[in-house]
This record gives C-alpha cells, sequence and structure tokens, in this order.
C-alpha cells in the first residue's frame, strides 16, 4: 500500500477505507509491474533468493518477483482482508511452493537475523513508525551482500504550499531520502521511480472503488468515512499532490562484512 497521496497511517491498524479503495489494485503502490521486473534484475534475484516482504497486501509484487524470476518469497501483512486475497491470488497462481503469506503485525515480530537476500517494505514505513525506523528493523535480517528494499514518497520541490493538508508528512527530498538510507551501513544502488501515469493509475483506482462501494452500500456504517476520506484525498491530489509528492523503490545493498 503507497504511504503517499494522504495514506500516512499513525498505527498499523488499517482504516476500512483502504481495503474498500483497494480492492482492484494488483499492486498497491504508484508502480507498475515492468519497474517491480527492473528491481528484480537489479536485486540479482534468482531461484535460490530469499525474499521478506513486510505488507505485503495483496500479494502482488511478491507473486510477480516469484513468477518471473523464481525466488522464494515470505510475505507478513496486518489487514486479514489483504492477507487473505494474496493467499487466493498464489493458490490460483500455482505459486504456493515459492510464495507464503501470514497474518501478523511485523512490527511486534521477532525477525529472524541475516536469514533473507532481500528484506522488502514497499509503501508501509508507518509499520515502523517511518524510513529510519524501517531500515533499522530490516537490515539485520538481510545477509551480508544482500538488499534492503523500500518503497517510500518524497517531496518533489519545496517549500511546500501552506494550504498543503499533506505538509506535515514525515517526508524529506529525493537526496534527503538517500541520506537517510546511507546513514547507516546500507548503499543505496538503485533508485526506481513512479512516473505520472504509475501515480494517475494508483489513485484513480481508488476513485472507481470507493464510487462504486458507496453506491452498492448506502446504509454501511462506515459510508460517511469512507465517502469524507475518498472526497478529502482525491481534491489533495488534485490540488497539490500529483505536483508535489515523488514515490520511488530504494534500493539499498549491504556490503558483506
Amino acid at each position: 500500500m503507497a504511504e503517499g497521496i494522504a495514506a500516512w497511517k499513525d498505527d498499523v491498524v488499517i482504516p476500512r477505507y483502504f481495503t474498500v479503495a483497494e480492492r482492484d489494485h494488483e499492486i498497491q503502490n504508484p508502480t507498475s509491474e515492468e519497474k517491480l521486473c527492473l528491481l528484480g534484475e537489479r536485486l540479482r534475484l534468482h531461484s535460490g533468493s530469499r525474499v521478506l516482504d513486510i505488507a505485503s497486501g495483496r500479494g502482488g509484487p511478491a507473486l510477480l518477483l516469484a513468477r518471473e524470476f523464481g525466488c522464494r518469497v515470505e510475505g507478513i501483512e496486518v489487514a486479514p482482508e489483504f492477507h487473505a486475497v494474496a493467499v487466493e491470488r498464489a493458490e490460483a497462481a500455482g505459486l504456493t511452493d515459492r510464495v507464503s503469506f501470514r497474518l501478523g503485525d511485523a512490527s511486534r515480530e521477532q525477525l529472524p537475523t541475516g536469514e533473507y537476500d532481500v528484506g522488502m517494505c514497499l509503501g508501509a514505513s508507518f509499520v515502523w513508525g517511518g524510513l529510519a525506523g524501517t531500515l533499522d528493523a530490516l537490515e539485520p535480517v538481510v545477509c551480508g551482500g544482500g538488499h534492503v528494499v523500500v518503497g517510500e514518497p518524497f517531496w518533489r520541490r519545496l517549500p511546500l504550499p501552506d494550504d498543503y493538508e499533506e505538509r506535515n508528512a514525515p517526508y524529506t527530498t529525493l537526496e534527503g531520502t538517500v541520506a537517510i538510507f546511507e546513514s547507516g551501513g546500507l548503499r543505496t544502488i538503485g533508485v526506481i521511480a513512479s512516473s505520472d501515469d504509475d501515480w494517475d493509475r494508483y489513485e484513480t483506482l481508488h476513485w472507481r472503488a470507493v464510487e462504486e462501494w458507496l453506491a452498492e452500500n448506502p446504509e454501511d456504517p462506515a459510508v460517511a468515512d469512507i465517502r469524507g476520506r475518498h472526497e478529502r484525498y482525491k481534491l489533495t491530489y488534485l490540488r497539490h499532490g500529483r505536483e508535489l509528492v515523488g514515490w520511488a523503490i530504494f534500493a539499498g545493498w549491504k556490503p558483506p562484512r
């Protein structure tokens, strides 16, 4: 799930809005299958690679990487609705021998040390309170020579307009994001940025899903909250977000000790 326009969450309880709005997303971030395949190539994934996917959602990136590169992927997802879909998709794709998903809050788990070639968290650094906390959590799980991969928003330009609702979101510039990556033991070896088309596809799939859900469920107790979020997020994206917020997949290499 993208952590971008108006989607910042203070904890790992996913508001119902997102399970409604992202019901049609194959990939729950403003990126594409082509860019995820490019990521796999940059990471040199192969049949012997082990990948840990935090906030694996509906399973899109995990299933794609396993299918294209033959790697093994373990996903952890906190939202039961997303987890159930991911399990179904893995079974339908015949990938259960390479991909597994479990329901859980990764921030409360004791993750194994040095057991993975890649520790990945796309668009969900809120799990550990932000980018720095996510890097601190994932670097130990990766072996020397492995990679930590995070999908993260960044400000395309500063200063931000005074009327931009998301101006206090915990992002920095592209340069600042790379600096956070490299403040520890990681070296940035790849940045795969989203295009306007990636953003438009991601955001407008929200619009369609929510509008259809509202029409189909007028008596649902969550209608007011979901309608309010929908209208606010849509306006924020159109007014400022599309211009000001970038999103990229950052790949950090952990040098062998």
